[in-house]
């Protein structure tokens, strides 16, 4: 779209470009093109654009033929957007890019994310889209260029910091083009530049506790002249840090901006180590016969190998808005790595009551505690992996903490659109799960309604 023509249509709708929502339109329609190729988008995918504005990568977006969503604040253009734009697959949502709930892209991935960021709220528009759980695999945003200086830069330069550490531990950010003001109208005071986030593979970085890490790097970052160690004291003793330091390749008075990725998680692992709980290979197991009576115990590998029946359990819970909270396997699973689960699952051991090892795997899994109450019995079979399930409910708002060595992340869901993601992508849970969640639906959400009306 030219500059005379996003002129005549501005004024054709009776609107102007407002400064308080960062408007800037696009109008160089051979770099819109460009910046929507850096997508790769395939037949098949759903786009989301984040800012749609007029429609200047909207365009080339459905010359694509994917379905899309376009998020858009502004009243005037969500309408105009609505009548230029209206075709099947295409939903335009109005309304603030952070009130967007990315939790419903899981039903219809792989989604990309595309979008021309106003500058003011750029740095909140990437942590609400970049958090956990996150359905996400492929974006290219236009930011402010000291922004994208800040997401894509290098240990030892100015502007490394906090932002980049947390954004890069989860996403590799690669700068792909700066852009002049005069590409944009009206123009901008600064240059703009495009940025490529694609999400990194599970085994690409140690693993690490997010939480733990955004705190250890907001404390070593919190003053750039001090060295790392003096500014870290509240993680450990002098000596602890500086063991720390050492064990991560680093000399006692090195400064945060000169301590690369890597290094900052293998000082946040050292600082506070991760705890992995389970037993070991050849731990004793219960096995059970085809009414659940025990038999003589067997190691896990037997069991898995022999498929003998055995005992599990399951526990969901939900949180006081009544959204189930759901875990991904981690990739070090052999079985369904990748996969959602339950809240937290593992197998029976000998001797071990149902109840018991609800309560231990709650608190190995995700480090907490609930009272528990008796959802199901779910009877043992191919898609069960050969278990009998007994399921538990609970009510837990968090924080958790996730072991890593189990767990690559988590997050609640609302039922209703667990229910609807199991129906539309059953391969993206493991097959235990969904026979569990499939006999407790009702009882989920007569238990939600109940905690609902006890908090009220």
């Amino acid at each position: 779209m030219r500059i005379t023509e996003i002129k005549s249509l501005l004024h054709a709708l009776s609107a102007y470009p407002r400064k308080s929502l960062g408007q800037n339109f696009l109008h160089d329609n051979n770099l819109a093109s460009w910046i929507v190729q850096k997508l790769e988008i395939k037949p098949g995918e759903h786009v989301l654009e984040i800012g749609s504005g007029l429609g200047a990568l909207t365009e080339q977006i459905v010359l694509l033929g994917v379905s899309a969503t376009l998020l858009e604040k502004d009243r005037t253009l969500a309408k105009y957007l609505r009548e230029r734009y209206s075709m099947p697959g295409v939903e335009i949502i109005e309304g603030d890019a952070l009130d967007y709930d990315t939790r419903v892209d899981f039903l219809r991935r792989p989604v990309k994310v595309i979008g021309n960021l106003p500058y003011y709220v750029s740095s909140a528009i990437l942590f609400h889209v970049t958090c956990e759980p996150c359905p996400f695999e492929r974006m290219v945003f236009t930011v402010q260029k000291e922004m994208a200086d800040r997401l894509s830069a290098d240990s030892g330069t100015k502007d490394y910091g906090s932002l980049t550490l947390i954004i890069q531990r989860r996403w590799r950010v690669t700068r792909l083009k700066t852009l002049p003001p005069s590409v944009f109208l009206p123009q901008p005071q600064v240059d703009s530049a495009v940025l490529l986030f694609t999400r990194r593979e599970p085994r690409e970085l140690e693993e690490t506790d997010a939480m733990k890490f955004s705190e250890l790097v907001k404390a070593g970052f919190s003053e750039r002249r001090k060295q790392v160690r003096k500014l870290l004291a509240r993680f450990g003793e002098a000596d602890k840090i500086e063991l720390a330091l050492r064990e991560a390749g680093l000399r006692p008075a090195v400064r945060a901006e000169d301590i690369s990725l890597k290094q900052w998680i293998r000082i946040a692992n050292i600082l506070q180590p991760i705890v992995v709980y389970g037993g070991e290979p050849g731990e004793l197991l219960a096995v059970v016969d085809e009414n659940d009576r025990p038999l003589a115990p067997r190691d896990r590998a037997t069991i898995h190998r022999e498929n003998l029946l055995h005992r599990a359990v399951h526990v969901l819970l939900l949180n006081r808005h009544g959204e189930l909270l759901l875990q991904k396997r981690s990739y070090r699973k052999d079985r369904f790595p990748g996969r959602w689960d339950s809240s937290a699952s593992g197998h029976v051991d000998a001797g071990e009551s149902y109840r018991h090892c609800a309560a231990r795997e709650l608190q190995e899994e995700i480090g907490v505690t609930a009272p528990l109450v008796e959802l199901a019995k779910v009877p043992a079979s191919a898609a069960t992996g050969h278990e009998f399930i007994q399921v538990f409910g609970g009510i837990h708002d968090g924080p958790f903490h996730w072991n890593q060595h189990e767990i690559d992340t988590g997050g609640f869901f609302p039922i209703k659109l667990v229910d609807e993601w199991v129906a539309a992508r059953p391969v993206d849970f493991a097959s235990g799960f969904v026979e569990c969640f499939r006999s407790v639906k009702p009882a989920l959400a007569k238990m939600a309604v109940i905690d609902s009306a006890e908090k009220r």
